[in-house]
């Protein structure tokens, strides 16, 4: 049977990977678990791979140049996520291994989270359930009402597509910046930012998105108006974004991602008490998480077979598939 590496350390596979779709994985290979609280990365991932021919990898293992260059037995190198951006395609490619991706399943679990980070920060729940917590009773402050408000969404993919969706179902006027789709309506970003009472980024986190909400961005807002981020922490100018909360230019802010490793909020930022934080959770329910695990089960199962999988992103140039067979 073919060795297959799972690089999730014990608590991320629990979270992120389960008993379900690992059982499965091991109905096809010969699965070599991680057993370290750390992520495995770097000469450690290099040796725990030495013997295997596919790796399933948690996405804080990044995968260099030198992996695929120096593990001369691995055929296939599988992402149990979208963002394949530390992975180094074009050196896998050039060593004839196959790299691959799971599709967005955490969609609806996205959409959901951010309709609750709105009214979290809207109606002030987190911090009076701190301060209640905390043994002070906190004032009753006024809130707002997502009905009737307005909603600017950079960004118009899968996800912002249901979250769209979902908040005119409460009631909020939409307005959408995406020059790249053709199917709705897109305004410009400096429209958006001036008529948005939340202001919600949720474009591909690219060169040309990085720091996409700047000082400018910032200051073209709708006075007091709220701004969400559980996309990419690359999208934001963090410090653009702490003299905006410091000037009070905006109304709030709630975060589930940031710069902190792994995609996780900064911890100061974090800390503020005009921010709501979570720990980049926007696809941490089972539904959302098991769509990604068992995708990659079935991908193990096309690759075993010879044949590059639904999610193959570098199909042409893999050469290393013959070792498959031999």
């Amino acid at each position: 049977m073919a060795r297959i590496l799972l690089t999730h350390s014990p608590a991320p596979r629990a979270n992120y990977y389960g008993e379900r779709a690992l059982a499965a994985l091991r109905g096809l290979g010969d699965v070599v678990l991680h057993s370290g609280d750390d992520p495995l990365e770097g000469e450690a991932l290099i040796a725990a791979a030495a013997d295997c021919a596919l790796i399933v990898s948690f996405r804080q293992s990044p995968a260099p140049a030198a992996l695929f260059e120096r593990l001369p037995g691995l055929a296939a190198f599988l992402r149990c996520a979208i963002d394949i951006r530390n992975v180094d395609v074009a050196a896998a490619s050039r060593a004839g291994v196959l790299v691959t991706q799971a599709s967005a399943g955490f969609v609806t679990s996205m959409s959901e989270l951010l309709l609750g980070l709105m009214i979290d920060v809207s109606r002030g729940i987190s911090a009076s359930a701190a301060s209640y917590q905390s043994g002070k009773p906190p004032p009753a402050r006024m809130g707002r009402e997502l009905k009737g408000s307005t909603l600017g969404v950079i960004g118009y993919g899968q996800i912002a597509r249901e979250f769209v969706r979902l908040a005119r179902a409460f009631g909020m006027n939409v307005v959408i910046h995406d020059p790249y789709v053709r199917d709705v309506r897109s305004t410009s970003l400096e429209d958006l930012l001036r008529q948005s009472d939340y202001v919600v980024p949720l474009a591909t986190a690219t060169a040309e998105t990085e720091n996409l909400i700047d000082e400018g961005a910032f200051a073209a807002m709708k006075p007091g108006a709220i701004f969400v981020n559980a996309s990419r922490g690359d999208l934001v100018d963090e410090a653009a974004l702490v003299r905006a909360l410091d000037a009070g230019r905006i109304g709030g802010c709630a975060l589930d991602v940031g710069r902190a490793p792994d995609q996780m909020p900064t911890p100061g930022l974090a800390a503020r008490p005009d921010v709501v934080a979570t720990p980049h959770i926007g696809g941490l329910t089972p539904p959302a998480i098991e769509h990604q695990a068992m995708e990659t089960v079935a991908q193990v199962a096309e690759i075993l077979k010879g044949r590059a999988p639904k999610g193959a992103v570098n199909a042409e140039h893999w050469t290393r598939k013959a070792l498959l067979s031999s």
